[in-house]
């Protein structure tokens, strides 16, 4: 026999054994193809070929660690998922608190299954004794018993009430913004101030976990007498200090609270506004304007950045480029660390502050104007 037929014998051989072993791989895979099916259903029609077969190899190995619970018996937990969380995110989360046992396995069966864009916001109670698809399948409960209510610090009403009207409730953000605007005598006596005009400032940002039931005035007696909750004698006290009605100083809190970025500023930025007062100045702060704008088409915001020229010369109260002292109320929902910074602001040499260029969310501040322009980025 030559040595070229031995070689095409040989060649023929490997070529059969490749055949074989791929015909073997493919009949492995197809055997987990059926397997994930018959355990977890059939694979969301948006999956692309490729996450297709990786999903399906990734939750053949590891099926039992979906299908075991963590532990028996099992310790029940209140889990809240927040409206617009992320499915990564709250996986992660999950993994956490102990309720499953790896996030990134989860969100594998979440994306595979399309469960991850089927997830509801609320509060559910979870138990240790469940298996993590257990635990996605009381996710899942369109009517979970309890809303969530998300208030941001540095949100005006308008953001705040469509965060309400997403949140399960029959609420309507029409609804919640006239009630903000046109508190009732009711409502008002919640509040450890007079008549502050609106509730602008004292939707008391955090998290506010209600029955669905819930209606306008019940969501507003929970959110308004938690403000109440955090005014206590020493923020009273440190208001007094700085020569500021309640109401005064819930309006500059919001000021400092748009302002700011990184939470340990606030009592220089705090502290920059009143050095303005004490001079005479204008506090030229640029919240205030885009308060005074309102929502912007084009950014789909309320809150327009950057601010041109023309908009620092817009006719309103707000606009304090304009005007002297604060504006007619606050622009915004602060939060506890704003308050502080108001009632307890640094004592600087500071009239001037700016962004810092690195992007970091601080800012340099200056004691003249010339050291202000000094500190531009450009």
């Amino acid at each position: 026999m030559t040595k070229r037929k031995k070689a095409g014998r040989v060649f023929s051989f490997i070529l059969i054994l490749l055949l074989i072993l791929g015909l073997g791989i493919l009949g492995v895979y197809f055997m987990m193809v059926r397997s994930v099916k018959a355990e977890f259903g059939e694979p969301a029609a948006n999956l692309s070929q490729t996450q297709r077969v990786l999903f399906t190899v990734e939750l053949f190995v590891s099926r039992n660690a979906l299908l075991d619970p963590q532990s028996l018996p099992g310790v029940e937990q209140n889990f809240i998922i927040n409206q617009g969380e992320s499915v990564g995110m709250i996986c992660i989360r999950l993994e956490k608190a102990g309720l499953i046992p790896n996030a990134e396995l989860m969100r594998t069966y979440l994306v595979y299954t399309g469960l991850d864009r089927m997830l509801q916001s609320g509060q559910f109670a979870l138990t240790t004794a469940m298996s993590p698809v257990q635990v996605a399948a009381e996710l899942l409960d369109a009517t979970p018993k309890d809303a969530v209510v998300t208030i941001l610090p540095g949100w005006r009403i308008e953001e705040v009430a469509a965060n309400v009207a997403g949140s399960g409730l029959s609420i309507s953000a029409e609804a919640f913004i006239q009630a903000a605007y046109s508190p009732t005598q009711q409502q008002l006596a919640l509040l450890p101030v007079s008549d502050p005009g609106s509730l602008e400032g004292f939707l008391f940002p955090g998290t506010y976990v209600l029955p669905r039931e819930s209606n306008l005035d019940d969501v507003l007696k929970v959110i308004l007498s938690n403000f109440t909750a955090q005014i206590d004698e020493t923020l009273l006290d440190g208001f007094e200090r700085q020569n500021l009605s309640l109401l005064e100083a819930v309006n500059l809190a919001a000021i400092v609270e748009k302002e700011a970025v990184v939470a340990d500023e606030k009592p220089l930025i705090a502290s920059v506004f009143f050095n303005r007062f004490a001079y005479g100045m204008r506090l030229e702060t640029d919240p205030t304007v885009q308060y005074a704008l309102g929502f912007n088409q084009d950014t789909g915001s309320w809150w327009k950045a950057p601010l041109s020229l023309a908009d620092l010369s817009v006719e309103s109260p707000y606009n304090t480029y304009q005007n002297f002292g604060l504006p007619p109320g606050p622009i915004c929902n602060p939060d506890l660390g704003s308050l502080r910074a108001v009632a307890f602001p640094a004592e600087t040499p500071y009239f001037f502050f700016r962004a810092a260029c690195d992007d970091s969310g601080r800012h340099n501040f200056a004691i003249t104007f010339e050291e202000h322009l000094n500190n531009s980025c450009e």
